[in-house]
């Protein structure tokens, strides 16, 4: 049995009265026991929080920078450990969990460029009327309170960063419930954040089981919500909370639209390639994997070949194998989950073309043509390894398939013409467009959310400390301007 790890209360290490163990989905071996902590320990947390959320707000950027780069340095030194506890408690494959830690590093990175430059504050004058002669505007931002964050376990280490490093950057604290599934990825953080000299109460890492969560949505001490997760869950939080700030990232059913231009060999070994590594990076479970494929009739029957060799060519089985594309999904359930959505497709008439095959919680990676629009695989967020593949007659009958979607999180299209290019920025109706490519790149720093029912607001450092941010302005009076 491994030791207790301990949870961070105001920036401290803490254990509580009760554990639980994670556990692998790849093996079912125990990777970790964490503390739970007790419903008086989260009280303190919060009220730390609260009560330092003035002081925090006032901390010189150099501090809240300095700490910050340290994360990031810290996370580098100890990447090869650190993704293989990550691959340990999610499944995903080594090198996969290696690149997102890679990715953490830059989150703490660009949040420490951002607390350096961020709130540097504008004047604008007021003169361009006659009742403002005299008068100077300034505007600051200052953050809204205490964060809540809550993260998912499809990326246990990032998604944390992407909640913990904007808030340190703005001077908000911020209390983080990482996923029950995947706690020990966002519990090394604090480690690495307890080595800093932000100030007590500026954070706290609280392994809270779901059930608990409510109360902390509900404490009107926190009255920014920052989650990242499924639509149901997210949106019953901004239904109990309205009059709070809610951020909400909440998937899709991302997109690949390849277009009659993307037509040599070359192109289409090429998307086909994309296709299928991005449908199934991370066992499918990623907001943005390939979950649709929408080709030009013209080049479909070329294409369709192509995916499923490409698919499968993936390599699947142990996660800490270097050579492994496809791990486990997070749990059993959730590839019975998937296992039940592929069976309900296929006794409705769409074609299985590869996979379609579930060992405990493995599902192998999947192809589906012909699936009815009313397909539950078809409409929701699938969150495995399966794809689906539709043909459709030129551009327009193409965007229209991508808008025909409850979902607008991100699409891909591949194109080489200029103006499609264009067009499908304005047609489109999802968070980010991603030209000559699947929809699955994120660049950590650019705004990054969705459109409909994928949520409200968006994440990337600087988008998220707007997020936990309100401006202020300050008038002054009796200048000779």
């Amino acid at each position: 049995m491994t030791s207790t790890t301990a949870f961070w209360l105001a920036g401290r290490q803490a254990t509580g009265e009760t554990t639980f163990d994670v556990t692998s989905p790849w093996d079912g071996r125990t990777v970790g026991t964490v503390s739970v902590p007790t419903d008086a320990q989260i009280e303190d947390a919060v009220s730390a929080a609260h009560a330092v959320r003035e002081d925090f707000a006032a901390t010189p950027a150099h501090v809240r920078a300095a700490a910050l780069d340290h994360v990031s340095r810290r996370l580098v030194e100890r990447t090869e450990e650190i993704a293989r506890l990550i691959s340990a408690e999610n499944g995903k494959p080594v090198k996969w969990a290696r690149g997102e830690v890679g990715r953490a590093v830059s989150v703490f990175r660009f949040a420490a460029e951002e607390a350096r430059r961020f709130n540097g504050g504008e004047a604008q004058r007021l003169d361009t009327d006659a009742g403002g002669q005299g008068r100077l505007a300034f505007t600051r931002r200052f953050p809204k309170g205490v964060v809540l964050g809550i993260a998912p376990f499809n990326f246990p280490l990032n998604l944390c960063a992407h909640k913990i490093a904007p808030a340190i950057a703005a001077g908000a604290p911020i209390i983080l419930k990482p996923a029950p599934a995947t706690p020990l990825s966002g519990l090394i953080l604090g480690e690495l954040l307890a080595e800093t000299e932000l100030p007590a109460g500026a954070w706290s890492i609280l392994p809270v089981p779901n059930d608990r969560m409510p109360a902390l949505v509900q404490d009107e001490r926190l009255p920014v919500i920052s989650f990242t997760g499924s639509e149901t869950v997210g949106y019953a939080i901004m239904d109990s909370v309205p009059r709070k700030h809610c951020t909400l990232e909440l998937g899709g059913n991302g997109a690949a639209v390849v277009l009659a231009d993307f037509a040599s060999d070359e192109d289409l070994d090429r998307a086909a390639q994309r296709i299928a590594t991005f449908s199934n990076y991370q066992g499918g479970q990623s907001c943005i994997s390939v979950q649709r494929v929408i080709a030009d009739a013209s080049v479909y029957d070329r294409l369709l070949p192509r995916i499923v060799a490409a698919v499968e060519a993936q390599v699947t089985g142990d996660p800490n194998d270097d050579a492994t594309d496809v791990g486990p999904l997070v749990s059993e359930a959730a590839a019975q989950r998937v296992e039940s959505w592929v069976d309900e497709a296929v006794a409705a008439g769409a074609k299985l073309l590869t996979g379609g095959k579930r060992d405990g919680a493995s599902y192998a990676p999947t192809v589906l043509t012909d699936v009815p629009a009313e397909a539950t695989i078809f409409c929701e967020e699938v969150f495995g390894p399966v794809l689906t593949v539709r043909k459709v007659d030129g551009e327009a009958e193409a965007f229209a398939a991508v808008n025909d979607s409850k979902y607008g999180l991100q699409a891909g299209v591949f194109t080489h013409d200029l103006g499609t290019a264009f067009r499908a920025h304005r047609a489109l109706e999802v968070g980010g467009v991603v030209i000559g490519d699947v929809p699955s790149y994120r660049a950590d720093q650019m705004p990054y959310g969705g459109a409909k029912q994928s949520g409200v607001g968006r994440e990337g450092v600087k988008f998220a400390m707007d997020d936990y941010t309100y401006e202020r302005v300050m008038v002054l009076t009796g200048l000779a301007l």
